[in-house]
């Protein structure tokens, strides 16, 4: 049984709190519950729908009852980003081929930013590794484990991945939600900034261009390029 300790020494990261720190009944409910609910509400409200408040409502139960499992705002966003986790689907172990690996975790990545269109935002600026999360890095690091790559480099490739699929998922969602008013606004702009003559390597860039790039072939295209980066030693 872990001991409660006082709050001035509480630690910070919840996955070492205890998972209920109320006396009294059994719980109602569980950190997994908890999450899902807030999951629900941010696909159909969007993040910054998801407060305690909101929480305790889809659940039926009273707001301040929630802080017996989740203290604050903050460690509900790292139950949110573990659940999301758990979305992967992941072979038992990799295949032995770094490369193929690498690109399995961004392509399932990438499909859980598209079910969750809100998510990209909260895993680049909350970044947590709760159970689930774990998992998924434990994969990547064994489908790294025969490359000449030191710890250090192994996890940074992780970040770094992750770090692509989700700056890319926010952009497609931004462009996306802009619409074709906006795609055209941005063709007329850079065909101005071109026929000024003061940028010659754009005009020779967006020469061979043509219409604007397929999202899903943009996105491969620069996934490659990133698993030869990461794959390559110092």
């Amino acid at each position: 049984m872990i001991e409660r300790m006082p709050s001035d020494e509480e630690p910070e990261l919840i996955w070492l709190r205890p998972e209920y720190s109320g006396r009294g009944p059994r719980p109602a409910h569980s950190r997994t519950s908890i999450a899902r609910a807030a999951l629900e509400i941010a696909d159909r409200e969007g993040l910054d729908a998801v407060t305690m408040r909101k929480v305790a409502a889809e659940l039926g139960a009273g707001t301040m009852s929630l802080y017996n499992y989740v203290p604050k705002k903050e460690h509900l966003f790292d139950l949110l980003v573990d659940l999301l986790a758990a979305e992967y689907d992941l072979p038992e172990r990799p295949s032995g081929d770094p490369r193929a690996d690498l690109t399995l975790l961004a392509h399932q990545l990438r499909a859980i930013l598209t079910r969750h269109g809100w998510a990209a935002a909260l895993i680049t600026h909350r970044p947590s590794l709760g159970p689930n999360g774990l998992r998924v890095t434990e994969f990547h690091l064994a489908a790294l484990a025969d490359t000449p790559l030191d710890g250090t480099s192994k996890m940074e490739a992780f970040s770094q991945l992750t770090g692509y699929v989700c700056q890319f998922s926010e952009w497609q969602q931004r462009s996306g939600n802009a619409g074709a008013r906006w795609l055209g606004d941005l063709v007329r702009y850079l065909q101005a900034a071109v026929a000024t003559g003061e940028h010659p390597h754009l005009a020779a860039a967006l020469a061979g261009s043509g219409a604007p790039p397929d999202p899903d072939a943009a996105f491969e295209r620069g996934l490659r390029r990133l698993v030869t980066a990461l794959l390559t030693a110092d």
